[in-house]
């Protein structure tokens, strides 16, 4: 039974969202928060996991979940839910598109669509940012602590190396190693 359920879930995470990886953060995080799949700051390392390494967010953190769930049979079902929907509509749209491009109604549903993408994007930075302060300060008020300070500085590092066109790739390690001398040190 938890294997329909993953792939319920899953194909109705890849069924309804629109925007891509982080749009559907959002969406990932409130399902399997509800299901007790995962804890907050796991679904956060989840996402993190999924951006670092290859392949799409969703199509990654639909594996992490499903392996914690139901293991390896989990992890297949959680991947093929949340990627049927995706290769159904694709398949659907590559028949219709030239027919119904210059449609009022398509150009309508797209115009709505994008603010909903930018919100729900919003929607999960905020929540990550306030489940890590929280994870960091542990619901205490905030304090400069060497743990606030790693990470503002692991920030700033990424941020600038980001503006200076540095590759996503090396930007990653940086924040891995500048991460690991953190926690070695004790600091996070």
């Amino acid at each position: 039974m938890i294997y329909l359920d993953l792939f319920l879930t899953f194909f109705k995470i890849g069924a309804f969202t629109f925007g891509g990886g982080y749009a559907m953060i959002a969406l990932i995080q409130s399902e399997v928060l509800a299901k007790g799949w995962a804890a907050q700051t796991e679904v956060i390392n989840y996402v993190a996991l999924s951006e670092s390494t290859p392949g799409p967010l969703a199509i990654n953190a639909a594996t992490f979940v499903g392996t914690k769930v139901g293991g390896v049979p989990g992890a297949v079902v959680a991947t093929l839910g949340v990627v049927l929907p995706s290769f159904i509509v694709i398949l659907i749209v590559a028949k219709v598109f030239t027919k119904f491009k210059e449609s009022f109604v398509i150009k309508g549903i797209m115009s709505g669509i994008k603010p909903a993408v930018v919100g729900l994007i919003g929607t999960a930075i905020f929540t990550s940012i306030m489940a890590i302060i929280n994870s960091i300060f542990g619901g205490e008020a905030v304090t400069l602590s060497p743990a606030l300070i790693c990470s503002v500085v692991i920030f700033v590092i990424a941020g600038g190396l980001e503006l200076k066109k540095v590759h996503p790739i090396a930007i990653i390690v940086v924040s891995a190693v500048l991460g690991i001398v953190c926690g070695y040190a004790g600091w996070i």
